[in-house]
Order: structure tokens, then C-alpha cells, then sequence
């Protein structure tokens, strides 16, 4: 309980300043919150997804492919199905990836959104520490000059711990805010792996099926010739 209370009494000999940062530390958790349980639930969906996928995947059963991806809507699904959609359409590898990866533009931002948000949240904490901290030397120089001579030691070392206390909660709220980023960055880049590496897995897959089909092709075009 003591170091509530010192947490409190801190805060509220801030001034005015630790109001804004607290309102900053706010919305940067509600935005981690969001994006961890978002980023969480499309990875297992992912995880979900592609371990019922690769086997098939590997037989070259694209039809079974299809089935499994047709009624999933997490975000490896969604790049497969794009490729899924070309597979007997076109033949040129090249057509196949461009489309998959227009699928996954679409998805990325839907992995990175508001992430961005919280770096420039932490630069505002600290700014505002700083900004509350020369504002309360800014009174407290000002207090001074009027009061009497004795007592101006006392003051102004008073108003400066005041004044400093906003500058550490800037930097305690920053600091934090700054970890989470980096965290949940490193979340969204494994997730944007994930998808490419499926992607790729379905080239290969692919071009296996057609390197198969043009051999098996070639065999009966060498059987007639030979038969004629």
C-alpha cells in the first residue's frame, strides 16, 4: 500500500502534464490489448489451418486443397485460395505468384494496423514529460523571485521535484509502450513468414503437379510414336 500511496502522491505533484501522459499510457494499452488478441487469433487459425493443409498439400491433391480452404477464412487460407483459383486457369508459375502475392497486400496491412501507432505514442509520453518538466521549472523560477530570500532554496528544490516527477512518468509510460512495439512487430513479420512460406510451398507444390503432368504427357506422345 505504501507504494501506491507514493505512486499517487507522485502523480499528483506532477501538475498538470501527467493528466496527457496518462491519457496517452491509456490508449496505447487498449491498442495492445487489440492487436495481441488480434495477431493471436490469426496465427493459431494459421497454425489451424496449415496443419491440416500441408499434408494434402504434399500428396498434390489441390482438390482436397481446395475443400479445406473454401469455408476457412484465416489469412493462409485466403492467400491459398487466390492460388487455388488460378491453378487450372493458367499455366505460367509467374501468373500464380503475382496473384498470391496481391492477396497477401491485402493482408498485411491488416496485420501491421495500428502496431505503428504505438512508437509514435511512446515519443509523445516523453515529450510531454519533458514539456511538463520545463513548464513546472518555468512556475517554479517564476514562485521564486517573489518570495523571500530565505525561503527560495527550499522552494525551488520543492518545484523541481515536482517538476521531475512528470519527466520520470513520461519515461515510465514510453519505456513500456516502446517493448510492447517491438513485441508485437516481431508477432506481425513471423506471421507475414508464415504466409510466404505457404505460398511458396504451394509454388513448389505446383510446379511439381505440372512437372508431372508434362513428363506423364511426353510418355504417351513417346508410346504412340513408338506404337506408329
Amino acid at each position: 500500500m505504501d507504494f501506491f500511496y507514493s505512486i499517487v502522491k507522485s502523480f499528483t505533484a506532477g501538475g498538470a502534464f501527467m493528466y496527457p501522459i496518462l491519457f496517452v499510457g491509456a490508449i496505447a494499452i487498449a491498442i495492445t490489448i487489440e492487436r495481441y488478441i488480434t495477431l493471436a487469433r490469426m496465427s493459431n487459425r494459421n497454425q489451424r489451418t496449415w496443419s491440416k493443409v500441408e499434408p494434402v498439400l504434399t500428396t498434390g491433391d489441390f482438390d482436397k486443397v481446395r475443400e479445406l480452404t473454401s469455408k476457412d477464412d484465416s489469412p493462409i487460407a485466403r492467400v491459398l485460395s487466390m492460388g487455388l483459383a488460378l491453378e487450372g486457369a493458367v499455366r505460367r508459375r509467374d501468373d500464380v505468384e503475382k496473384a498470391m502475392q496481391e492477396s497477401m497486400i491485402e493482408i498485411v496491412p491488416q496485420l501491421e494496423k495500428r502496431t505503428h501507432y504505438l512508437a509514435t505514442l511512446a515519443n509523445v509520453a516523453t515529450l510531454l514529460g519533458l514539456l511538463g518538466t520545463v513548464s513546472g521549472l518555468i512556475h517554479a523560477f517564476a514562485a521564486v523571485a517573489t518570495v523571500n530570500p530565505a525561503e527560495k532554496a527550499n522552494l525551488l528544490s520543492a518545484s523541481i521535484s515536482e517538476a521531475m516527477n512528470c519527466t520520470a512518468f513520461g519515461l515510465i509510460t514510453a519505456v513500456p509502450i516502446l517493448v510492447v512495439h517491438a513485441f508485437l512487430q516481431s508477432k506481425t513479420i513471423r506471421l507475414n513468414d508464415g504466409l510466404e512460406a505457404a505460398a511458396i510451398r504451394f509454388l513448389n507444390a505446383l510446379a511439381a503437379r505440372q512437372a508431372a503432368r508434362a513428363q506423364s504427357r511426353l510418355e504417351i506422345v513417346q508410346k504412340a510414336q513408338s506404337a506408329a
